[in-house]
């Protein structure tokens, strides 16, 4: 891949990823994003020269991006699907279901160390926060929920959250940089919705754990006026550039 492109992907998370792969997560972004207009046609012969690469690893990311629905397989081309505020909310209503399951299941289990590795990673979204690193933050905010989601070792569950997590973890990236731009305060808030979960988890307490799922799952229509921010923001700045 070229190194004078500008990618709005943090390449660090993707560096010993196939090119396939880094491809799809840089598409990925783009189109969520809005940068890639919905109903566009993606060549392969164009996205090669784009991005300086051969078509095979073009082909292999427009295979994940066909997986997830993001765009669809014809014949002039891969055609852009995009996301609407109706994924949006399904994709919501899928973690909702996957973290109140898992819920269910640490309260028979030894959370000792879940909760210190949890406290671990709250740590370091609270110094991202200090640095004003929207990346690092999103990524540790993934990795949070992610490894409760691990700690049951539950491998079907797991399998449903890497499925949903590439779409996830890119408007999860996209709202926490506009928020860093736009909305700063609300990181605070978004903390403190981790520690309640530190909370529940700790405590076994129920109660307690759906007040954190309510904090964490009630505001999607937020979730999705963020993304229109940060679209809003990012075509700005592309007009800006050329």
């Amino acid at each position: 891949m070229s190194e004078k492109q500008n990618y709005i992907y943090p390449e660090k998370w993707i560096a010993n990823a196939s090119t396939g792969v880094r491809l799809a997560s840089e598409l990925r972004i783009r189109i969520i994003a809005g940068l890639i207009e919905r109903g566009s046609v993606l060549s392969e012969n164009k996205l090669a020269a784009e991005f300086e690469v051969s078509r095979s690893p073009i082909r292999e990311a427009l295979k994940i991006l066909a997986s997830e629905n993001i765009i669809r397989l014809e014949r002039m081309g891969a055609v852009v699907v995009g996301l609407t505020e109706k994924d949006i909310k399904e994709l919501y209503d899928v973690r909702l279901m996957i973290e109140t399951f898992v819920y269910e299941r640490i309260l028979k289990l030894d959370t000792t160390n879940l909760v210190k590795e949890l406290s671990k990673i709250r740590e370091m979204m609270e110094v991202a926060i200090k640095y004003k690193d929207a990346d690092e933050f999103s990524y540790q905010d993934v990795l949070f929920h992610e490894t409760i989601v691990r700690s049951i070792n539950h491998s079907y569950i797991l399998l449903i959250w890497n499925n949903a997590k590439p779409v996830m973890e890119s408007l999860i990236l996209l709202s926490m940089r506009m928020r860093m731009e736009e909305k700063f305060e609300d990181y605070s808030r978004v903390l403190n919705n981790h520690d309640v979960y530190i909370e529940a988890i700790q405590s076994k307490d129920r109660v307690i754990m759906i007040k954190a799922l309510h904090q964490n799952f009630e505001d999607v229509q937020e979730k999705v006026e963020d993304l229109w921010m940060s679209q809003q923001m990012l075509t700005k700045e592309k007009e800006q550039n050329i």
